[in-house]
């Protein structure tokens, strides 16, 4: 992180809290920042500030009721999203609306939009708030693959994995693609299949052709990413792996769909290291508006943990592969 950018994370943080509000037709609820405040045309989900002595399902009720006239029940936390703008610092907390009764209406004077979630990323929105379209819409379980020791064991330890519900994949062999790349070639082949059953996003390290051989997503590697200006042309989704802030804002100017964050924690791969820890990674986190995976030394379970600092969720090999 240089200078000029740590500085400007410092200062407390305003608490703003959202709803993700659905209709009968599972369309997201949007609203309209209206003319005369920071922001003015972008479109976000509908919420405001945690006033002093309040709770923020307290706050979120209120808001709700004054904004769009209608008795909300707060639901589970999506996402917790630390954002930093030029003139202030946001702590995003957006809660599912369990249930709601009324009518909306814009009582403010702004624009509403009911979206179907496959639309949402086409909204213009706040930073803050393109955060929570990704954990809305896109897995918090991204698998990276262990080097195949067997191609069957391999094979069957992804269809395990799939079965299980892993829904994103990065199929990585760092020693093998270099030793006998057309075997590995051959092994993604299969390993696309299997993931295509269960409609898993499949992306493949490193690899810019076999990306477009075999029509998935590329993981770009952080040496790779150094290199870039703008996104890979590949048929799937692009994802970097990076460990400072440069890399970070370097993935979101060349337009990655998100980036790999880490180590938070130590692994047993990097013995003696520390890793970068909570606190580092969500004032990394706050600084680009990409959705970020948090890796190193994570398991499934750390998913409801990941989401509170800002994560898309947690990336892993031994934590996520089935043993």
């Amino acid at each position: 992180m240089t200078e000029s950018r740590a500085g400007a994370s410092s200062g407390p943080s305003i608490h703003v809290v959202a709803g993700v509000i659905t209709d009968a037709r599972d369309r997201i609820l949007l609203a309209r920042r209206t003319e005369g405040r920071d922001l003015a045309g972008l479109w976000e989900f509908p919420g405001g500030k945690v006033d002093p002595g309040e709770t923020p399902e307290q706050a979120l009720v209120r808001e709700l009721r004054e904004e769009l006239g209608i008795e909300a029940r707060v639901g589970e936390r999506v996402i917790v999203v630390p954002q930093q703008y030029p003139h202030k610092r946001l702590r995003l907390d957006v809660r599912r609306i369990a249930a709601w009764s009324g009518t909306v209406k814009g009582l403010d004077g702004q624009a509403l939009a009911w979206v179907p979630p496959h639309r949402l990323a086409s909204y213009a929105m706040p930073d803050a708030d393109r955060p929570v379209v990704a954990a809305l819409r896109d897995p918090s379980l991204y698998l990276i693959t262990p080097e195949p020791e067997d191609d069957v064991s391999w094979l069957d330890g992804l269809r395990a994995a799939c079965d299980a519900g892993i829904a994103r994949v990065q199929l990585r062999a760092p020693m093998l693609s270099i030793v006998d790349p057309a075997h590995w070639s051959l092994l993604v082949e299969r390993a696309v299949a299997i993931a295509r059953e269960v409609d898993a996003d499949v992306l493949v390290n490193g690899d810019l052709a076999l990306a477009e051989r075999h029509g998935i997503g590329l993981h770009l590697r952080a040496a790779q990413l150094a290199e870039l200006t703008t996104r890979p042309d590949v048929p799937g989704r692009v994802i970097a792996s990076c460990h400072t802030l440069d890399e970070l804002v370097r993935a979101q100017a060349c337009g990655c769909d998100a980036a790999v964050l880490g180590p938070v924690l130590p692994t047993a791969s990097h013995p003696g290291q520390a890793g970068i820890g909570w606190d580092a990674f969500a004032r990394l986190r706050e600084q680009v508006a990409l959705p970020i995976y948090a890796i190193g030394g994570l398991v499934a379970r750390d998913v409801e943990v990941a989401r509170a600092q800002g994560a898309q969720g947690v990336a892993a090999i031994r934590g996520l592969w089935p043993r």
